[in-house]
């Protein structure tokens, strides 16, 4: 089973997506902030990582960045979430290191989708 790390300061959010990927077959690890998200994912090695952009702290930006630039951590592909009033951030994420996006609201079958097509490039 593969396993997905979402990073989300958002309770709601969080529940949300972890909701749709269990549901889905995938299990699941979460994170309330760039720094959880990167000790966890240091600790737990996920398949995929889904990546919120704004949070308190270390924003999505700069833990993509320090996942991508971290050997450790350098092979998991790390998923932008963005909301459609920051279109923007897909193009920084993209040039942080993350290797897709996606806008909120996020349906079910397009989080899904692009979780099995970044995992099987």
């Amino acid at each position: 089973m593969a396993v997905i790390l979402i990073i989300d300061d958002s309770p709601t959010e969080l529940h949300l997506f972890q909701n749709m990927l269990e549901k889905n077959g995938f299990g699941t690890l979460v994170a309330d902030s760039g720094e959880e998200g990167l000790r966890q994912a240091k600790a737990s090695r996920p398949d995929c990582i889904l990546m919120d952009v704004v949070m308190p702290g270390m924003n999505g930006f700069q833990a993509t960045r320090k996942l991508t630039q971290d050997p450790a951590t350098s092979g998991i592909p790390v998923i932008i979430i963005t909301s459609k009033d920051q279109e923007t951030d897909k193009i920084w994420g993209m040039r942080q290191g993350a290797v897709e996006y996606l806008v909120k609201p996020i349906g079910e079958g397009d989080l899904v989708g692009k979780i099995n097509a970044v995992m099987a490039a």
